[in-house]
């Protein structure tokens, strides 16, 4: 049954219209919300997401880590480093349900106007919608974020939105979106993720430079206290306009939410079990299994709990930087990936907590496995020139070892690899024909705890003659050399959704390999990979879009930018014994805004507490 709700009025001019040739673009659909592909999940009228508690009790105080540090509140700028936590506090137009590969319901917005193709979007905006100051949130002021954005913002924003024509006051309350295609799906939905700021606040105010006081916000929360690069205390607005809304309601529970910044999370992991703050989401096995152990766990004074997860895991992994002359024969990337020992690593460093990392979309229907399909082929054919070979005879997979730590035969195909790309071996160093050794360095924030896992790798490579070293540098000075691509090798992951889309641009696009701040952390410029990428953007329905990315993925497989690492396929989360959760997970797993204080067990945990005392 089709969800999405078509006006009476919208019928009758299609009626109307219809033998003309003009009907598909005349058609124009009214609605709560919009998906990607297919029908929307909820439909006009629902009255809260499933994974929400809509008679979860408001409430109590809840303490939270955030990890490195900040130094201003503008988020949307390349530069410094800002405090995440600033979107709490502003609204988007739409949002995203958890529990279905990619849709959006009306925040902001009371509800949308679209055509059949897509070519252009208007919001109608809620006359309720009020920034914390009780001011009307206004179709100017959404014209003014984008514009914006588009000229001041972060290099991302003109990237990602960089298929939207023009965007324009429309009504009293209306803004519409118009598109230089209409073939882009995603767009619609994407432009609806902007925050909207308040124009009149930042009238006097230059965008283009770091903020050292928080924005004026629209959202659930505000920011009421702070001390630059500590910490930030949220407290929730007790007048929120959109609390009783269907996408709000079972959520944002907490009445005031403290951040505290720590640099280095061994220390960040102590100060959870000394009960500094109240919920830690780990990501290292290790820690996991050997580190959360304390008297006050013992006493079930707080938990943990592993809690299942449907996302693409995306690709983390070794990134190497083809800017530099060292890695730019594929030959090289290829070999290199020989040294690292990852069936060793995950049993004696993770636990055996990981599965091995093979797709950049891995975990989903969309990962490339096997050989191309027919339908793959008639996309990858017409790129063939710009292709290597084995992207058509070959399924990739990772180099396997035994786990033993022994690696004799792997490095022994490396070394027949470096040598076929005119390197060799002398004195135990591997030169190039002008006698210089092969050598460059993985570039870490010091508080990412990964030289322990990227020791061996280096060892491995010594074994091969390479000399590779790690320089560790804190997170600000790390950001700033990632944005200016500063760096032979980083760890990065690229994040992937069910439903991928403009973002590829900015990862793989050759037109953002020279753009300071863009993700394409490798530097890969390929005309095929640019000719995917706009073809999975402009896929028309979810078939499509599977199989132009499952093309994409081979490709880049084949093109060996990272030595693939691992993924899990849960959420490891502590938390103190405090807290309600629904009893309903969706397929994006752990969702903090969905938790609240439970009365009962906060006063025990404070009881039990006392007596530990």
């Amino acid at each position: 049954m089709r969800l999405i709700a078509v006006t009476r009025s919208v019928l009758l001019a299609a009626a109307l219209l219809a033998g003309t040739g003009l009907a598909a673009s005349a058609q124009v659909t009214k609605s709560h919300g919009l998906a990607m592909h297919g029908d929307l999940k909820y439909g006009p009228g629902f009255k809260h997401f499933d994974y929400a508690n809509p008679d979860a009790p408001k409430g109590g105080e809840v303490k939270l880590e955030a990890f490195g540090t900040y130094d201003n509140f503008n988020a949307w700028i390349l530069g410094g480093s800002p405090a995440g936590v600033v979107g709490s506090t502003l609204d988007t137009m739409m949002v995203a349900s958890a529990d279905e590969p990619f849709s959006k319901y009306c925040l902001i917005c009371e509800t949308i106007e679209i055509p059949a193709d897509r070519g252009w979007i208007a919001f109608n905006i809620n006359p309720a919608a009020r920034f914390h100051d009780g001011s009307p949130i206004t179709p100017e002021d959404v014209v003014w974020t984008f514009e914006t954005l588009m000229a001041k913002g972060h290099p991302f924003f003109r990237s990602y939105y960089s298929d939207v024509a023009k965007i324009e006051k429309t009504g009293e309350r209306q803004v519409r979106y118009s598109f230089k295609t209409n073939t882009n799906r995603e767009l619609a939905l994407i432009v609806a993720e902007l925050p909207v700021m308040s124009r009149k606040w930042w009238e006097s105010r230059d965008f283009t430079k770091p903020l050292l006081e928080p924005p004026l916000g629209s959202g659930p929360y505000r920011i009421e206290n702070f001390e630059m690069g500590r910490f930030v205390r949220l407290v929730r607005v007790a007048d929120y306009w959109g609390r009783d809304l269907p996408v709000r309601r079972g959520q944002f529970n907490f009445d005031a939410m403290r951040y505290d910044w720590y640099r280095d999370r061994t220390v960040a992991l102590e100060a959870f079990k000394a009960g500094e703050f109240d919920i830690r989401v780990e990501n290292q096995a290790l820690a996991w299994a050997t580190r959360y152990d304390s008297p006050a766990r013992e006493r079930g004074l707080y938990k943990l709990e592993e809690i299942p997860e449907e996302r693409t895991s995306g690709m983390q992994g070794f990134v190497y930087n083809m800017r530099r002359p060292v890695f730019q024969d594929v030959r090289v990337r290829e070999a290199l990936t020989y040294a690292f020992d990852y069936e060793w690593s995950n049993r004696q460093l993770f636990f055996g907590a990981y599965a091995r990392t093979r797709s950049y979309f891995d975990n989903s229907e969309l990962a490339a496995r096997g050989l191309p399909s027919a339908e793959e082929l008639k996309l990858l054919e017409p790129l063939r020139a710009s292709l290597p070979e084995r992207v058509f005879t070959e399924a990739y997979e990772p180099p396997k070892t035994d786990g033993s730590g022994t690696l004799r035969d792997n490095l022994r195909i490396a070394t027949r690899m470096l040598r076929e790309a005119g390197w060799q071996v002398k004195d135990n160093k591997l030169t190039d024909p002008q006698g210089r050794q092969f050598k460059f360095e993985i570039l870490i924030n010091s508080g990412s705890q990964f030289e322990r896992i990227i020791l061996p790798f280096v060892e491995n490579l010594k074994r091969l003659g390479v000399d590779a070293s790690i320089r560790s540098v804190d997170v600000a000075q790390f950001q700033r050399r990632v944005e200016a691509f500063d760096y032979d090798m980083i760890v990065t992951t690229y994040g992937q959704s069910e439903s991928p889309g403009n973002e590829q641009r900015d990862y793989w696009m050759s037109e953002k390999a020279d753009v300071p701040g863009s993700r394409n952390t490798a530097g890969l410029k390929n005309p095929a990979v640019d000719k995917l990428v706009e073809q999975l953007i402009n896929a028309p329905d979810r078939a499509s879009l599977v199989t132009v990315t499952r093309a994409l993925d081979r490709v880049l497989q084949w093109s060996f930018l990272v030595v693939p690492h691992w993924h899990s396929k849960v959420d490891r989360v502590a938390m103190w014994d405090r807290f309600g959760r629904p009893a309903i997970t969706p397929k994006q797993g752990y969702i903090q805004s969905v938790l609240w204080v439970d009365p009962a067990k906060d006063a025990s945990l404070r009881e039990r507490r006392a007596q530990q005392r």
